[in-house]
């Protein structure tokens, strides 16, 4: 089963590697350790870059910086020796962003397609989903599915979840409708 490891610290990134890893998510698209775009290269895995930032402000549109934001970290990671094709977009649901924020990227992630990247995302039991239902993090499962399912109709080829057998379900459900 192939392991995936979120991080921007190069050391854990090496270490999980080392340990078998064949997938690194840089939480913060390789602004804060661009090295990680070499040990991906060099080892043939598969790279995870997310928008992250310091605070929720926006100089303009939202989905247009996170775009950019994306295509610089895609354009490094090429730039480093990953192809093109093993580079994934995730816009960071959760990160850097207000729970208003977050939901207008899931209205919106179709939009991230014509960065022609695969992309991910993890909404499992997050706190956008929590205010909207008001249920503590071990009560989002319906609020998760709905989420995934919704990603999964606009456009995201990868989601990260905790329930994943329910969550497999939901999915194989929403591709049929997609």
């Amino acid at each position: 089963m192939p392991v995936s490891i979120d991080t921007y610290k190069l050391e854990v990134a090496e270490a999980a590697v080392a340990a078998g890893a064949t997938m690194v998510n840089d939480i913060w698209g390789l602004t804060r350790s661009p090295a990680i775009a070499d040990l991906a290269a060099t080892h043939g895995c598969a790279l995870v870059v997310m928008h992250n930032q310091d605070g929720t402000e926006y100089s303009g549109d939202l989905i247009d910086e996170v775009k950019r934001f994306l295509r610089e970290a895609v354009a490094r990671a090429v730039a480093a020796g990953v192809p093109r094709e093993r580079v994934i977009i995730d816009p960071g649901i959760g990160f850097g962003k207000t729970a208003d924020q977050n939901w207008v990227v899931m209205r919106r992630l179709r939009e991230l397609r014509e960065l022609g990247q695969p992309i991910l995302i993890g909404t499992s039991r997050k706190s956008f989903i929590g205010k909207v239902l008001d249920l503590p993090v071990t009560e989002r499962a319906e609020g998760t599915a709905a989420t995934v399912v919704a990603a999964v109709l606009r456009g995201a080829d990868i989601v990260r979840v905790h329930d994943v057998l329910q969550m497999n379900r939901a999915v194989r459900v929403a591709d049929r409708m997609r």
